[in-house]
This record gives structure tokens, C-alpha cells and sequence, in this order.
């Protein structure tokens, strides 16, 4: 048998709570104007209600309650039920007309990571989308996101910002999952100290992620792993989900552990360095000079200066100078030096390779690679 699936009952027609008045009045034998004379409203009012022209009033509803025993809450529920019917009924002839937004957002990338329900009717299937984006409405979307767009530090071409709608896709589901994770009030100090400690945990690769997430989480920082779309070409991200809350967001695009630290360290420098209006996203290789077009005024300052605490907090510059400077005789020397340092020997490679010390194709058997799985 396969998956047991849930079907939710929603009507596209809505019963007007005057239908259930005449009956309720009928099967009493009461006319409209006795009903009206009973609850000392007019028959005018009575009779509206009755056609759906008038809405039964909480006051109406005790007045009902009273004269013909149904209870008050019978009457305000029909009611609710039925201008919430409407409303979805509007709603929906609104949205009809608004399919072809989904044509710009990454429907099938986000139903295929189960991030978002598939259903067959678009209309459903908008909603669907504007609730995994925490938005009611299209303008609402474009308020929001287009906001935060014009926020965001972008490394990146004109041409890569038309792929905005998969960049709020992945930035929205590392809200939801950082939502999820208890944090302290955001502490710089303390998370200067988890740092330390972090850096040691690059040479103890179980304890990722969980180690670090908890870690982070105490000096007020969330750390998401969030595995990144198709056209995502994102490997990580930094904004303040509020005063007291950071969100490192980190995709692990190229899956080894090089990257991965140097991004995490690479977005810790935001955090600590930098303003919590502006949402920083990582996309071009580590340590490459970003591209002069479309880069907002002050963004290749803070890159640089990420980059640089990143570097130097995992490798010591005056140790990695005398390092190269004495000659890089082998892997095993830079094995040699990473235990040294206390950190991960893949980290120094990485760096190796980025400064042109050792050629790319170098000791990449040095590096952990990293998968994702999928947990209960």
C-alpha cells in the first residue's frame, strides 16, 4: 500500500448562516416579523440577515440564542464560516489571475527538495508557495523580498541578480530552520570564544553540525545548513533575523571542509565586523576579488575584511609567513603544520592552493568531504 495521504475539504461555494435562520424558524413555526418583534430588532434587519444581506452580529447571536435556543457560539461560527468562505472564494478569483507569477519561483527545485507541497491546481499551489515565503499576497512578496534584495551585499553580475527569486527561496528556508533553534541573546564576546572553540572542531569533523550549531546558538548566533537549489551558486549568507539574533546560513556548495570553514569564519566576520541592516550572500570563489559590476559602494571593503579575519583566525599570519617562507616541502609537512596549529590539514591546503603556494591539483587528499543526509 502506498503513503497514506491527507485530503483537506474545502468547499468553493458558501452558505449564507440566514439559510439555517429560516430553517431553525420554520421548523418552529415563526414568522420573520415575530422573530424580529421576539429580539426587538426590525423586520428589515431580520429579513436581510435571512437573504445573506446582513451579518449576524455577536449581539444578534445572544439575541438568537435567547429566542430560538441554539446557542450564541452556533451563530457566530456560521457566521465566521461563512465571510471566511467568501473571502477564500474572493481571494481565489484574485489569484486566478495572478498564475503566472509562479513562473519566476523555483516551484518544481522546491517541491522536489519537499520544502513545499506539489498540487495540481495553480491556484493551490500559489498559496502554497506565498505561505512557504511567509507572505500573503504577491504585492506582499514583492514589498518584502524586493526589500531585502535591495539590502543584500551582492558579489555577483546584473545578470545573477535575475535569479533573485531562488536566492529569497533559499535565504526564507534558513529563517524557517533558525527559527527552530534556541539562541541567547546575541553576546560579541562570547561568540569571540566560540570561535576558538569552533576552530578546534574543524580537526573533529563529527562534530558537524550539531556541535557547532549548539555552540553558536549560546552566543546568540543561528547556524543553518541549508543545501542549496539548482542556479543557487550560493555558499553562504549573514543577516540579523532580529537585534539579538544572527543567522549564518551555509549551503556546503563545494563540500569540502577548505570552504566550509572559511565560509563559516568568512560570515562570523560579518557578524562581528559589520551593520545588521544589510544581508550579506557569498557566491564568488573564496579570496577572488569580487566583480566591479553591480557591487554595492562599500561591499569589496567588508568582503575584504571578512576574508581577512576569516584567514586570519584560522591560520595565524605570522605563523603561516614562516611556514611558507621555510619552504612547503610536502603534504605530509602541511599535515604536520595543521596538527601544530590545532586545526584541520585540508583548511591549510585550501589556503595553500588559493595563495598559489601549491598548485591546485595539490594534496587534495588532505580535505574531508562532506554529504548531505536526510534525517527523520
Amino acid at each position: 500500500m502506498g503513503a497514506e495521504q491527507t485530503y483537506v475539504y474545502s468547499p468553493d461555494y458558501a452558505v449564507p448562516p440566514g439559510d439555517t435562520l429560516l430553517e431553525v424558524m420554520e421548523s418552529l413555526g415563526i414568522t420573520q416579523a415575530e422573530l424580529a418583534e421576539r429580539t426587538g430588532r426590525p423586520t428589515k434587519t431580520i429579513n436581510e440577515i435571512v437573504k445573506g444581506k446582513a451579518a449576524i452580529t455577536p449581539e444578534t447571536a445572544l439575541q438568537l440564542e435567547r429566542v430560538l435556543g441554539a446557542p450564541a457560539s452556533f451563530w457566530n461560527n456560521l457566521e465566521q464560516n461563512y465571510r471566511t468562505a467568501r473571502a477564500r472564494a474572493a481571494e481565489r478569483e484574485r489569484l486566478e489571475g495572478q498564475i503566472k507569477w509562479l513562473k519566476g519561483i523555483p516551484v518544481r527545485s522546491l517541491v522536489q527538495m519537499k520544502w513545499v507541497d506539489e498540487h495540481s491546481d495553480p491556484v493551490r499551489q500559489l498559496q502554497a508557495m506565498l505561505s512557504f515565503f511567509g507572505v500573503a499576497s504577491i504585492e506582499a512578496w514583492q514589498d518584502l523580498w524586493g526589500g531585502m534584495k535591495r539590502a543584500t551585499a551582492f558579489r555577483q553580475s546584473l545578470a545573477y541578480q535575475s535569479d533573485y527569486p531562488v536566492i529569497a527561496a533559499w535565504l526564507r528556508k534558513g529563517e524557517l530552520e533558525a527559527r527552530a533553534i534556541e539562541c541567547q541573546p546575541f553576546d560579541p564576546s562570547r561568540f569571540r570564544d566560540t570561535l576558538a572553540e569552533a576552530r578546534g572542531l574543524t580537526a573533529d569533523p563529527q562534530s558537524i553540525p550539531d556541535r557547532l550549531v549548539k555552540l553558536s546558538a549560546a552566543a546568540g548566533v543561528a547556524v543553518a545548513f541549508v543545501p542549496e537549489l539548482p542556479k543557487l551558486r550560493l555558499w553562504g549568507a549573514t543577516r540579523w533575523l532580529t537585534p539579538e539574533k544572527a543567522l549564518i546560513q551555509l549551503s556546503l556548495r563545494y563540500k569540502t571542509d577548505d570552504h566550509l570553514w572559511f565560509t563559516f569564519f568568512h560570515e562570523a566576520g560579518h557578524v562581528l565586523l559589520h551593520g545588521k541592516r544589510t544581508v550579506f550572500v557569498e557566491n564568488t570563489p573564496v579570496g577572488v576579488e569580487p566583480t566591479q559590476t553591480a557591487t554595492p559602494q562599500g561591499t569589496e571593503e567588508e568582503e575584504a575584511q571578512a576574508n581577512k579575519f576569516a584567514a586570519d583566525f584560522l591560520v595565524p599570519p605570522e605563523r603561516y609567513r614562516e611556514f611558507v617562507d621555510g619552504g612547503v616541502e610536502s603534504c605530509g609537512a602541511i599535515m604536520a603544520f595543521a596538527n601544530e596549529l590545532g586545526i584541520a590539514p585540508g583548511i591549510v591546503a585550501g589556503r595553500l592552493q588559493h595563495d598559489n603556494v601549491i598548485p591546485y591539483s595539490s594534496c587534495n587528499g588532505l580535505k574531508i568531504r562532506f554529504r548531505w543526509i536526510e534525517r527523520d
